[in-house]
């Protein structure tokens, strides 16, 4: 597997930034792996398209507890017990953040990277597909010892 830094980093930059600065939260960078089309995600999935000079999508997955927690901090502590409408709406807006964060350090890398509104999924089992493009996962370790997934599947447009 050939993993490209320039194209991977900047998603790690992002998400680490963002969770800590709107979160609080420090994340560890676990083993970045390639994940086999079809796979399975967590019971949440939030799906971004990018398109520009790279296109493709990015898909972010975690646990209900984890979406719940990090929604929780994201409204100043407020109690989510379950993942109501509020809590979806900061949730996806988070990665909407995220990506935006992303774009940014790509433009100033000379990338042109355009993001399409977010989309989330919540269910049990939920099969994801990417056709014709290597899906690569970056799992972040959170505080409370969950993960939060970054699953990348794009390709240079250039």
């Amino acid at each position: 597997m050939s993993i490209n830094v320039d194209l991977i980093n900047p998603f790690i930059q992002g998400t680490q930034s963002i969770l800590r600065d709107v979160c609080h939260e420090e994340s560890k960078l676990g083993k970045i792996y390639l994940k086999k089309s079809p796979y399975a995600s967590n019971s949440i999935a939030i799906i971004i398209g990018v398109t520009g000079d790279i296109k493709g999508q990015i898909i972010f997955s975690m646990g209900i507890d984890t979406a719940c927690s990090i929604a929780s901090k994201m409204m100043m502590g407020m109690p989510v017990p379950e993942l109501d409408e509020m809590a979806k709406s900061a949730i996806s807006e988070l990665t909407n953040m995220i990506l935006g964060n992303t774009a940014t350090i790509f433009y100033n890398n000379g990338v042109s990277v355009d993001i399409t509104p977010p989309s989330l999924l919540m269910g049990d089992n939920i099969q994801i597909s990417t056709s014709k493009m290597q899906t690569i996962c970056i799992p972040l370790q959170l505080n409370e010892g969950s993960t939060f997934e970054i699953d990348v599947s794009i390709q240079d447009n250039k």
